[in-house]
């Protein structure tokens, strides 16, 4: 093995960070050893990652078992169920960046010869993702496992039903004893959100991408088997540093349309798109917005999962796991099944290993899919030049036109769903709240929530240059591009002005003149940015379009200034 980590470690010069090391337990075999770095998303602020710590331990010894020395380090999550709603959600995609930047900065000072990366929380998962591709070293993405769900009036729950059951109290459909007892019952232990969402989809990507080992995300973060998913990714990690598996061996553009393929087929979050758009960026390969259309195209969706269908992703565990999924995927061609995996195996091999639990209903056969086509859509047009994205699992609704209703934040608009201001054909527009207007492109799922919670799901079309929780559902269109901070069309649109949206057209328009369109974006000036210090004004300045993934670590997006679309 050729290791970076002995420029650090080894020869008469390095005599004193040696010094510095034996201070704190290491010995001059520890340091011989192959240094893998076990980098942290462990945080208190959230049952996503609450457990991290005690799962670092088993890493730990995994990794002294197959012959290297483990070195963990910390890096930061913000919880989007917490935060969602407020100033603080913006920090969420924001933290994705500070992830990749944090986890580069301390394996590129440190010269480790592998890292594992222990993620939950939505962000922390293509965070330490894409850092592993701008490295590319040999890395492994474990994530830590959904949390169990939890129980009411004998059937499971999870944080979906609490953001619902606070626009049904609003709208007077339940009162606020049963809003207590929903919330008191959502969430019964450590662990991430429970339903195909954003961190759950994510773990998905990770497995079918090939940077996390087959048969290790499923297992929820409580169940007592994590432990031994944990010791084999310290295993896994030093094998691939022996055989030089890195990062980019393993993100390749067909690794990329597995792991499409699979958010399309479990009817998945519309965040994936963001995430890896941004990692293709990192993997420095040709992903486009339009890439995802062509493969949901093909893709059915055949995974039965909420928020669209009726199951958890614990149920995905208890069916036989990701790789029962990865399986089908591959045997209905849908999935390139050559493709490498960090265990050095191909997707197919690790597939072939599934054990299908008898007679589940959660991932259904191919040919009995739920829908033909996969979770989410590209749309186009005058609204949207650059693209957006409307989620399509969990309802059959594919047009709608209907009056604009004009908010310039989420909570303007979270205010007149909760107070009865939306009426049923309404075309909800929330703009500035994309990457650079927000900035921070917050979630949406307050608002989502609450439009379901009040019985407005099948009525209401919502639009926003912002994104969408993985828990929405409904005819929820998001990542509007170019953003109204930028000088897109969806900056003029005005109180009543007609908007059509058509996803078999995969069209999305203001039916307005473009005569009229061009006189008032002639008008238009962009609002004085929202922050003008600290790190929100440095990712204002720095940050892509969403089309793009909303991405830091571009040269070209440095210092892009508005324009008018």
């Amino acid at each position: 093995m050729k290791l970076q980590s002995y420029t650090i470690t080894q020869g008469r010069d390095r005599a004193p960070a040696r010094a510095m090391l034996k201070g704190i337990g290491f010995t001059d075999e520890d340091l011989q050893k192959p240094i893998i770095g076990v980098a942290n998303t462990w945080i208190e602020t959230m049952p996503c990652n609450y457990n991290l710590r005690e799962l670092a331990v088993k890493v730990k010894e995994g990794i002294r078992a197959a012959g290297g020395t483990p070195m963990e380090f910390n890096t930061i999550a913000i919880s989007d169920g917490v935060t969602m709603g407020t100033e603080g959600m913006k920090a969420s995609l924001v933290s994705r960046e500070v992830i990749a930047d944090s986890i580069e900065l301390l394996v590129r000072g440190h010269m480790f010869d592998g890292v594992v990366a222990l993620v939950a929380c939505d962000k922390t998962i293509p965070g330490a993702a894409m850092a592993m591709l701008r490295l590319n070293i040999p890395g492994v993405i474990l994530y830590g496992g959904t949390m169990q769900p939890g129980k009411r009036k004998g059937r499971d729950i999870s944080i979906e039903d609490v953001f619902e059951a606070v626009g049904a109290a609003a709208a007077g459909r339940i009162d606020e004893a049963e809003l207590k007892d929903i919330e008191d019952h959502a969430c019964p232990g450590a662990g991430a959100c429970g339903g195909q969402f954003t961190a759950n989809t994510m773990a998905t990507v990770m497995e079918m991408i090939g940077l996390a080992p087959m048969h290790a995300a499923a297992v929820p973060q409580v169940d007592k088997r994590k432990e031994d998913v944990c010791f084999r990714c310290g295993q896994v990690i030093m094998e691939a540093v022996r055989r030089n598996i890195r990062a980019r061996d393993i993100c390749t553009r067909p690794a990329f349309e597995n792991a499409i393929a699979a958010v399309a087929a479990t009817g998945g979050s519309t965040n994936a798109v963001l995430h890896l758009l941004a990692m293709a960026r990192e993997a420095e390969l040709p992903l486009s917005i339009d890439d995802f259309d062509a493969v949901c195209a093909r893709t059915p969706i055949f995974v039965d999962l909420k928020p669209g269908g009726r199951f958890l992703a614990a149920d995905v565990d208890k069916a036989g796991g990701i790789g029962v999924i990865a399986r089908r995927l591959v045997e209905a061609k849908l999935a390139d099944g050559s493709a490498l995996t960090v265990t050095g195996r191909t997707l197919a091999e690790e597939a072939a290993d599934a054990h299908e639990t008898p007679g589940q209903e959660v991932i259904l056969p191919v040919a009995k899919a739920l829908k033909p086509r996969g979770g989410m859509a590209i749309l186009r047009g005058r609204l949207a030049p650059e693209g957006c994205v409307i989620k399509l699992a969990g309802h059959e609704k594919k047009q709608h036109h209907g009056p604009a209703r004009v908010f310039e934040r989420e909570e303007d608009a979270m205010e007149a769903v909760t107070h009865g201001k939306i009426k049923a054909g309404d075309v909800v527009i929330i703009r500035y709240e994309g990457p650079r207007g927000g900035p921070g492109m917050r979630e949406m799922l307050g608002v989502t929530g609450a439009i379901v919670g009040a019985g407005l799901s099948d009525s209401v079309a919502l639009v926003t240059d912002g994104r969408f929780s993985g828990a929405t559902h409904g005819f929820m269109i998001a990542h509007v591009a170019p953003e109204a901070y930028n000088g897109g069309p969806i900056a003029v649109v005005r109180e009543g002005d007609p908007i059509t949206v058509d996803a078999d057209a995969g069209a999305i328009n203001i039916d307005v003149a473009p005569a009229e369109i061009r006189r008032r974006l002639a008008e238009w000036k962009p609002p004085a940015p929202k922050y003008a210090t600290g790190i929100f004004a440095k990712y204002c300045a720095l940050v892509s379009s969403a089309s793009e993934g909303a991405v830091t670590s571009q040269v070209k997006a440095t210092l892009q200034k508005p324009a008018v679309a």
